[in-house]
């Protein structure tokens, strides 16, 4: 395409937008309430997906064995565990090893437990199971009780699926929440962009008519009001991610903190979903500008 004619298009396309100033705000205020609204969604989504992988690590399939079994039975159980897919790491606490964890989670009250020696206390000795993917953790489960002789040398496994449905439950309320919201708005801005065009369509329609007569294509007449569509779009996307970041550090802010010292882990930082959260802006506001654009401009392209 020649420059001139390239450059003529697109500053057509920002007179445009400077021309329908009250259109023009209104499909901007309606973007960035969408952008904002699916930023969010996105935001609390990555992070619940960051807590659960966290999770794989923290909190493992705990495997308590029976006392009085032999090192050759212990070996046999936790030889198994190993070979169960979805393992990745099987650690070892001994007896004795379980009561000092004890002894060091009471801390100064560590003397109640002076009573028992190594091999006379009531803590288990156990198998501490890391998993590739938590969600995987009933099957690991299901894969010990269905072994007898396995299962007779267990006394209890504790699997983190509470905590895992709970998570996953909430990182579907968040999807379900924000981007069903955000997805109303998507069909809102593309009707109100679709608008703002149309005014700016109707105003120019004895010009577009001239054109088309004179032998102009459907695309040369489209092109300046689809560069409208796309500098709303990125607008809205800019100041959505300026606004976005701060009302993500004041959230990070209040809430970082509690977290990591109740659960153990912290929120992500802005900068670690600033690249998906962006792109993720881009095609949204780019898209939406170009399809409110071309679908509002149809009946005015028919001469």
């Amino acid at each position: 395409m020649n420059y001139n004619i390239l450059s003529y298009l697109i500053g057509e396309g920002f007179k445009s937008v400077l021309r329908n100033k009250k259109s023009t705000f209104a499909a901007l205020v309606i973007m960035f309430a969408t952008m904002i609204t699916v930023g969010l969604g996105l935001a609390g989504a990555n992070n619940i997906t960051s807590m659960i992988k966290q999770l794989e690590k923290e909190v493992p399939v705990t495997v308590y064995i029976k006392d009085g079994l032999s090192s050759e039975e212990q070996q046999e159980i936790k030889d198994f565990i190993v070979s169960i897919d979805g393992v990745e790491e099987v650690r070892t606490t001994s007896k004795a090893e379980a009561l000092e964890e004890a002894k060091e989670k009471l801390a100064e009250n560590a003397e109640l437990l002076s009573q028992y020696s190594e091999n006379n206390h009531p803590f288990p000795a156990s198998y501490t199971v890391i998993l590739k993917d938590i969600n995987k953790s009933q099957d690991v489960v299901n894969a010990l009780n269905s072994v007898e002789s396995i299962k007779a040398g267990i006394r209890e496994i504790k699997s983190p699926d509470t905590v895992i449905s709970g998570l996953n439950r909430i990182d579907r309320g968040i999807k379900i929440l924000f981007f069903g919201i955000g997805g109303l708005l998507i069909v809102v801005s593309i009707v109100i962009i679709g608008n703002t065009i149309k005014l700016a369509v109707h105003a120019r329609r004895k010009e577009i008519s001239i054109m088309k007569y004179v032998g102009a294509t459907n695309n040369f007449i489209r092109a300046p009001f689809v560069v409208e569509g796309i500098v709303i779009g990125v607008l809205a996307t800019a100041v959505s991610i300026l606004v976005l970041g701060i009302i993500y550090q004041i959230i990070y802010n209040k809430f970082n903190n509690m977290l990591a010292t109740n659960v153990g882990f912290g929120m992500l930082q802005f900068g670690d979903i600033f690249q998906v959260t962006i792109i993720t802006y881009f095609v949204l506001g780019v898209g939406i500008g170009v399809l409110g654009s071309v679908l509002s401009m149809k009946k005015y392209l028919k001469v």
